[in-house]
């Protein structure tokens, strides 16, 4: 099931970034705290 993660802002006038690197793949379990990319 998807969900949306929101990135967090570094600072008050971002709007977007990139991701550069994933650390999880599709369908590796998660939890609330994980890491998921860089």
């Amino acid at each position: 099931m998807a969900e949306i993660i929101n990135m967090p802002r570094l600072s008050d006038t971002m709007e977007e970034g990139t991701v550069a690197k994933w650390l999880k793949k599709v369908g590796d379990k998660i939890e609330e705290g994980d890491i998921l990319a860089e």
